[in-house]
């Protein structure tokens, strides 16, 4: 049950970063846009590892690595 709780929580929280960033109310340099496809990237990582979906997985670790280079190059810029 707990796994099925984090895989919607993640799944909410990539779906809430593109509605967000497509209806324009934030930009890729947003760090709450950042922040909110890491967690949502990494909460879909440990769900479709559970679940032995090594596909989905793998498209989640490359979103995880796309988030933390944003994160870290807004970082940089401070």
């Amino acid at each position: 049950m707990l796994c099925e709780v984090i895989g919607w929580l993640g799944a909410l929280c990539v779906l809430w970063a593109y509605y967000l960033i497509s209806t324009g109310k934030v930009t890729g340099e947003s760090l709450f846009f950042q922040w909110i496809n890491f967690i949502g990237a990494s909460l879909l990582i440990v769900y479709t590892l559970y679940k032995s979906a090594y596909p989905s997985a793998f498209v989640n670790i490359a979103w995880l690595l796309i988030a933390i280079v944003g994160l870290w190059k807004l970082y940089r810029k401070k």
